[in-house]
């Protein structure tokens, strides 16, 4: 294997599905580079999810709160070395504290030189903590978002939080958000749409089809069509609204929102997660 360890062959191939000796080569090739190695493997059509993964990921809890107006949310990870730590009530209990103080927040600093209580900031509190659990402790993810109604969801176990805020505030929108909220955390999309693709993804997407299709002996003339045909389904499986729709694979996530309010619309999302 030269310098690629057994450790990171398994690493890409949990990220990929791929075979052990397809990581292997991939990774030889790609003289490491974890991204390079899973564009490799795609170009030459094996199993790979086509969103990002996520390539390192500690311990920790992952909170997703909304204020009282349901109009305003954040989601912050607070994170440990041990799945042990994680999982213990008093730590996921000062998750959620921290995340109620990140409510009133506009960034991680902002959150950081916030009250904790009277007499300790909640960066204090974080190295407090460190020396009471006796592992390093700090906050990995701040994310927020504001809109007419957010919701948001929580998988179990802490390690996947999504918020999902609606153009409109109706009878049953909490239900619809956090229906939306489940959709983003468990297919993970990569953007709420095609406009928020860039403009690198979409050509790289397109360099991949081709490079599969010539592989398969598409003539030259003929790559380019279908490559954009391949795009079309890229964006159906990797934005929110185009995807299909969890509870109703019949329909989309956007079809299912209008079959509840044709007025409303999806703003934002955001999701963080630790696996």
């Amino acid at each position: 294997m030269g310098n690629i360890s057994a450790s990171e062959v398994n690493k890409l191939r949990k990220a990929t599905g791929a075979g052990i000796m397809d990581c292997k080569n991939a990774l030889v090739e790609s003289n490491g580079n974890f991204d390079l190695a899973i564009e490799n493997l795609r170009k030459k059509g094996q199993k790979v999810a086509a969103k990002r993964a996520d390539r390192e990921s500690s311990e920790g809890a992952v909170i997703a709160t909304v204020n009282n107006e349901n109009n305003s949310g954040v989601i912050i990870s607070l994170n440990c070395e041990t799945d042990f730590v994680a999982k213990n009530e008093s730590f996921v209990n000062l998750a959620k504290q921290i995340s109620e103080i990140a409510l009133s927040c506009n960034t991680i600093d902002d959150l950081f030189n916030s009250r904790f209580d009277s007499e300790t900031s909640v960066k204090e509190k974080l190295t407090e903590q460190t020396g009471v659990i006796g592992e390093k402790i700090e906050i990995g993810s701040f994310e927020k978002l504001k809109s007419k109604f957010v919701g948001y969801y929580i998988h179990a176990g802490n390690k996947i939080a999504t918020l999902v805020g609606l153009t409109e505030n109706f009878g049953g929108c909490d239900d619809v958000a956090k229906n939306i909220a489940m959709q983003a955390a468990a297919m993970n999309p990569i953007a709420l749409d095609e406009s928020g693709v860039s403009k690198e993804v979409i050509e790289k997407e397109i360099e991949i089809a081709k490079e599969q299709l010539r592989s398969e002996g598409k003539p030259e003339n003929m790559l380019e069509n279908i490559a954009k045909g391949k795009l079309k389904k890229f964006f159906k499986e990797n934005t929110l609204v185009n995807q299909a729709y969890i509870k109703d694979s019949k329909i989309s996530v956007v079809n299912y929102l209008q079959s509840v309010n044709q007025n409303c619309s999806i703003s934002d999302f955001k999701r963080v997660s630790l696996v």
